[in-house]
């Protein structure tokens, strides 16, 4: 090998022991990594920035908008609320987490989708009365597994599409799914069949006492979904931030509201809890606060946000009531609710006497904080990250957009880059989301680390070092195609627990082209092996963003990753190992 295919492999293995300690940013290591081959020359700069037009790269950014759109709507909590329900017991709700979770992944970021189940887990396990551990792990891999689906189900797939794209090869958006649900099976029933010995973890849980509460009074809308069903089934008994103190029903209050309770049109429930509590029952469909000064605010319901203010001397209605404060006409933001000393005010709100000192949670427009937040009528201005509420009548849409990506690209009428493009400035066009909306759900830091790592194996395979390595595979007498196809699995997966998912898929491909072109066979096996090792990152927090995710509140030690996830990586990769060869031969 030459002196630059040396030097790319040294620094490859600079950027692995880099990535590996976990003390440097991920996105600063690698665009170092680049900068420094365009300064060596080792690339030149139009060979480094190559991955920046990938199409994949592109792909995965469109995605992240069409995802955004799913959860401005609340169509994902449409789903959730639907397919989920309340399980009786820990086994039915580790199946009843599995099936959607696994099918929501297969056409959804799965990072999306677990950060949308997690707050449904835990208040499953408070209502069980069960850890949150029992359920959470088996989440994030299930996740992991229904991504290997489609070729929409993770990022890795479209960046392995995009390089194969760049060879002349490509595939369809089913292309997978056949191994993808033998994997999913396979892995489903290892899961399930061991879930009775998860690890018993406490997680770590915000406490109410230690925070403001509010009271948040909201009233079941006349003919919305909610009616009818009790308030155990609606998701109302127990919330992640929150819980339901009293019951009005035609003027009669129910203190001690049993879960059993049906709840019927124009109810008035009170809730207590901290401010996300608020966030979280303006999500929930079939719910409107009681306070009417909210529907008439002058904005749509993608531009507003919940904020905290605290009262000044100066605010001009101390001393006076909510109502004739008339704080809507003043500052275009309602009132949901009022916090004094750090405890809920009872009563009618539009009956308090507003005071020096207390804490306002109140719905405004999105810049209300901005506008705000140097008045002198308050003391502190504090809007609420990610609180607008969504727009429940644009779930069917969204959700119809998505499939219509999804059967256009299946039969072909439009590529999956051409069919996200379109679908996502339909979002946008239809009011599913704002084009500022759309900008922020776009992780740029994800897109600089994939882009960034194609230079890593743009120079691995330019210098020979990709050639080297395959050569040196082939020297350990692993001439047979599908022994190497278990080799190139295998460190993978090694290169998947301790980097991300995307760089060692970017890494592993110029090897696994160069193996398969020295062998004179066919590459797609051996890009399918990529595909699905990388994503296979079972045993470690660190190798998918979805183990980190739930680490935290499920309470999980490094080893219990490597206990549970061991077994699962050995029967993904018997299944994957065998399965390649029978669905593209070599």
């Amino acid at each position: 090998m030459s002196l630059e295919a040396y030097f790319s492999l040294g620094l490859v293995a600079c950027v692995l022991g880099a990535l590996a300690t976990n003390r440097f940013p991920t996105d600063a290591i690698l665009v170092g990594a680049m900068a420094l081959l365009i300064v060596t020359g080792v690339l030149s700069p139009q060979q480094a920035l190559a991955g920046f037009g990938n199409s994949g790269v592109i792909t995965i950014a469109v995605l992240f908008v069409v995802a955004a759109g799913l959860k401005e709507t609340g169509a994902v909590d449409w789903i959730v609320q639907r397919v989920l329900g309340m399980p009786s017991n820990e086994r039915i709700a580790q199946l009843r987490m599995m099936v959607p979770t696994a099918l929501l992944s297969a056409f959804m970021n799965n990072t999306t989708v677990v950060a949308m189940l997690i707050p449904a887990v835990q208040e499953w396990c408070r209502r069980l009365q069960m850890s949150p551990s029992r359920l959470l792990l088996p989440l994030s891999y299930v996740a992991i597994l229904g991504g290997t689906m489609t070729l929409i189900g993770t990022s890795t797939n479209l960046v392995v599409n995009g390089l194969l794209q760049q060879n002349g090869e490509g595939l369809g958006i089913f292309d997978i799914t056949p191994l993808g649900i033998l994997v999913l099976l396979a892995g489903g029933s290892v899961l399930y069949l061991s879930g009775r010995w998860m690890p018993d973890r406490q997680g770590a849980r915000g406490q109410l006492s230690k925070v403001r509460e509010y009271g948040v009074e909201c009233v079941v809308e006349t003919k919305g979904p909610v009616v009818g069903k009790r308030i155990a089934e609606a998701g109302l008994r127990r919330l992640s931030h929150g819980y339901l103190a009293e019951l009005e029903r035609d003027g009669e209050l129910f203190t001690a509201v049993s879960p059993d309770t049906v709840l019927k049109a124009n109810d008035r429930l009170f809730f207590v809890g901290s401010p996300e509590c608020a966030q979280e029952l303006r999500a929930r469909n079939g719910l409107k606060p009681a306070n009417g000064d909210v529907d008439t605010l002058p904005m749509a319901h993608i531009h507003r946000s919940l904020t905290e203010v605290v009262l000044s001397p100066e605010f001009p209605g101390i001393g006076q009531t909510v109502k004739e404060a008339r704080f809507r006409t003043r500052y275009h933001a309602a009132i949901l609710s009022i916090s004094r000393h750090g405890q809920p005010m009872q009563g009618k709100l539009g009956d308090v006497k507003l005071q020096t000192g207390d804490t306002l949670l109140v719905e405004g427009g999105r810049s209300f904080a901005d506008v705000h937040r140097n008045s002198r009528d308050f003391l502190l201005v504090s809007g609420l990250t990610d609180s607008n509420p969504p727009d429940h009548r644009k779930a069917p849409l969204s959700l119809a957009l998505l499939l219509g990506l999804v059967v256009s690209s299946a039969m072909g009428w439009l590529s999956i880059l051409q069919a996200g493009f379109l679908v996502a400035g339909l979002m946008i066009m239809t009011r599913c989301l704002t084009a500022t909306q759309a900008r922020k759900s776009v992780d740029f830091s994800v897109l600089i680390v994939i882009a960034s790592s194609f230079s890593l194996g743009e120079a691995l395979d330019v210098t020979g070092a990709a050639k080297g390595i395959a050569d040196g595979l082939l020297s350990l007498g692993l001439d047979s195609p599908w022994l190497t196809l278990v080799a190139i699995y295998l460190l993978t997966t090694i290169f998947t627990e301790l980097i991300t998912n995307n760089a060692a898929a970017v890494l592993m491909f110029p090897i696994a082209q160069a193996v398969s072109t020295s062998l004179d066979v066919s590459i797609l096996p051996f890009a399918i092996a990529v595909m699905f090792a990388a994503s296979a990152s079972f045993l470690t927090p660190l190798g998918y963003q979805t183990n980190l995710m739930v680490q935290g509140p499920g309470g999980y030690r490094f080893t219990d990753y490597l206990r549970w996830g061991l077994p699962l990586s050995v029967v993904v990769a018997a299944v994957t190992l065998f399965g390649i060869p029978f669905f593209w031969s070599f």
